[in-house]
């Protein structure tokens, strides 16, 4: 099996439950929640925001005039479908499956932020081919977000990628959240591609998970509308690719990594800009791009090898490698564990790029310890 129909297949396992039962408003009832029982309102939007999030670059191929083969843009156009039948449940406030975009409890604020990524990721499949209706309700449900105060961390990136949706969608934004948190995170920056998480430097991997993925794609939407955002975009993006060199590193050459830090068990969305960086190809110059798709393959083969790491329905256990409930903090539910589909960013390239069609190429962990000479790593 190529590795871009292993990806693929992977993928479908692990969405299908989202979309097909929320496409048909039974996500609520279908969906089993782990964890605390106050959060089991927000864990839908949660599964369905960071799914979105995660598969909209393949899902924009449909809408880009490239050859696919025939079982793959069969999958492209059910998976379109479905992703823009949720998107019109998920908003509709008279739909059985209506999401909370906005609470006393600050959580909604995150999985807005990642359904609205998912929109600047495929502007045509996700945003262009919705209905007059859904459109409003949509923008509706991203503007109701703004009641919430972000946290003093990497939580500013959330109230700034919805902004730079809305901007993108051609709605009034607010510019002063945009530019506020991308002025911390340059404050934040601690050198050597790693940003604080807020004013503390944590060991996790949220430089993956949040900080330099929506710094990178708040940029690209504003750098047309702000010059300042522009003039910080090449700094930017060295550091994500800086940091991109790390992410590879810590690939072992059996595909496992490091089970530091906290929200480990969102699996290998810990290699989301990775992915991105190779979506964009704009990987740095030490990476080739066969050797970052046969290290992530490696990596998601290694996580998939466990027994339990669904339920009985399909469902994601709470676990790393398979159902460890305790690798799971407070905050930590079945919705969340669904940020693991950003892994697959880099399936919006064409099966004929560089990325899927070079030969497979040992990762550099894999050449280190099988005793390849290769040159040495050095800080940025």
């Amino acid at each position: 099996m190529s590795d871009r129909k292993f990806w693929l297949e992977t993928m479908f396992m692990i969405i299908d439950p989202v979309l097909e039962n929320l496409s048909q408003q039974k996500l609520k009832v279908k969906m089993p929640v782990e964890g605390e029982t106050e959060r089991v309102k927000f864990s839908y939007l949660e599964a369905f925001g960071r799914t979105l999030s995660g598969i909209a670059p393949w899902l924009e191929l449909n809408s880009k005039n490239i050859d696919l083969n025939q079982r793959e843009k069969k999958a492209l156009e059910k998976y379109s479908g479905l992703a823009r039948k949720s998107i019109k449940i998920a908003v509709d406030p008279e739909s059985k499956d209506y999401m909370v975009f906005s609470d006393e409890i600050r959580q909604p604020l995150v999985d807005t932020a990642f359904l609205a990524q998912a929109i600047i990721r495929a502007p045509q499949e996700l945003w262009q081919k919705l209905d007059k209706e859904t459109k409003k309700n949509l923008t509706a449900a991203l503007k109701s977000s703004r009641q919430i105060k972000p946290y003093y961390c990497n939580w500013l990136l959330f109230s700034a990628m919805i902004e730079a949706a809305l901007a993108f969608m051609g709605e009034d934004y607010d510019s002063v959240r945009i530019d506020y948190a991308i002025r911390k995170h340059q404050e934040w920056y601690l050198g050597d591609g790693v940003y604080g998480d807020g004013p503390e430097f944590h060991f996790d991997y949220y430089n993956s998970f949040v900080i330099q993925p929506m710094l990178l794609d708040i940029i690209r939407v504003m750098k047309d509308k702000d010059p300042e955002i522009a003039e910080l975009e090449a700094e930017v993006l060295s550091r994500a690719r800086r940091y991109g060199e790390i992410l590879e590193k810590m690939i072992a050459a059996d595909g496992s990594y490091p089970p530091f830090g906290r929200s480990i068990t969102y699996r290998f969305g810990v290699f989301q800009l990775l992915s991105q960086l190779g979506l964009n190809q704009q990987l740095p110059e030490s990476l080739n791009p066969a050797q970052v798709r046969t290290a992530l393959t490696a990596v998601i083969k290694k996580v998939m090898a466990a027994d339990n790491i669904f339920d009985q329905n399909g469902w994601l256990n709470i676990g790393l490698y398979g159902k460890q409930p305790n690798l799971g903090e407070d905050y930590i539910n079945t919705g969340s564990l669904y940020l693991a589909s950003e892994v697959f960013l880099a399936l919006g390239l064409p099966e004929n790029s560089e990325f899927w069609s070079a030969p497979a190429e040992a990762w550099s962990a894999k050449k280190i310890w099988s005793g390849e000479n290769v040159a040495a790593d050095h800080a940025l």
